[in-house]
């Protein structure tokens, strides 16, 4: 898939959105409560696109637009997902990134109605060459991504929602490999993220019998950072994605990239402490010696991670 970087913004609406959450019951159905005024429709020529964004500061809001279909990706979704996270990560006055799903569900896989249609499919094999099916998938963002999990994340959903270093779930949200029952097979790193994640024996029920996992059940795996209720997801994430953007960013994206690098890249431990190493000293001058020098006038002390304090 051509790379066209690009941005479509929910602006006023999106802002609103966040505010005035509100979780409904209709027939069974979980939604959001997101009105959007005719004025700010009329300013927000994005709304109608499958992936919506918004920049909020140094993070950026990035949402799955698909509420008909459970947010399901279909082939547009999946290049305008690589798009708005390729630009991100390329965008040297972003710091954080929120992923999440417009409508209640954050992503219920890949949009078999489309998959049913292969013959206008087309897959690349050579993971260099091209996004996943999923869109960004096989990346390896430079930066923190926070997924905020409502509704389903299962099959491909559940492989975006470890793309993202954490994830912030929902009470009632359900995560698994619902592909499982349809022969549709896990492409998009599912098999190569969740051992890493969870451990091997863990991924392995999930992966086998693709039964649906539970907010609390993700909490105890580790799939799930933070459980949160119902409506606060998004919200929450952005806080998280807040605090972590405050603090100094080349010390936390070395640990970040180094961590990354121990866990799939490293073939023994002592390449792993060699490449922490080696990216881990130009930190010293360029942030930690100010850091220093900031609590040795008393700042910062007794373990405190107020903004304003540091």
């Amino acid at each position: 898939m051509a790379l066209t970087l690009g941005r479509r913004s929910v602006g006023n609406g999106f802002r609103r959105a966040i505010h005035h959450m509100r979780l409904n019951s209709v027939k069974g159905q979980r939604f959001y409560n997101t009105t959007v005024s005719k004025e700010e429709r009329s300013g927000n020529s994005g709304t109608g696109g499958t992936v919506v964004s918004e920049r909020r500061g140094v993070v950026m809001v990035i949402g799955i637009n698909r509420p008909e279909a459970r947010n399901a990706v279909n082939q547009e979704t999946a290049q305008r997902l690589t798009e708005e996270l390729t630009a991100f990560d390329k965008d040297n006055s972003l710091h954080a990134a929120v992923l999440y799903g417009v409508g209640g569900n954050f992503c219920a896989g890949f949009d078999l109605k489309e998959l049913a249609h292969a013959g206008s499919l087309k897959l690349e094999q050579d993971v260099h060459c091209s996004p996943g099916p999923m869109g960004p998938s096989r990346m390896r963002l430079s930066k923190p991504l926070i997924a905020a999990v409502s509704g389903y994340a299962v099959a491909g959903g559940l492989e975006l929602a470890l793309l993202a270093d954490l994830r912030v779930v929902e009470e009632s949200s359900i995560m698994g490999i619902f592909s499982r029952r349809f022969g549709v097979p896990l492409i998009d790193g599912g098999t190569v993220r969740l051992p890493q994640l969870i451990g091997l024996s863990r991924a392995l029920d999930l992966i086998l019998t693709g039964r649906p996992v539970k907010a609390q059940e993700a909490l105890t795996f580790g799939l799930a950072n933070r459980v949160v209720p119902d409506g606060r997801a998004l919200e929450v994430a952005l806080e998280l994605a807040e605090q972590v953007s405050a603090f100094p960013q080349l010390c936390l994206r070395a640990d970040r990239n180094s961590t990354y690098h121990a866990v799939f890249d490293s073939s023994s431990f002592t390449q792993a402490m060699q490449y922490e190493i080696d990216h881990g000293l130009p930190v010293i001058p360029a942030e930690a010696v100010t850091g220093a020098t900031k609590f040795s006038s008393g700042v910062g002390r007794g373990g405190t991670f107020s903004k304003s304090k540091l």
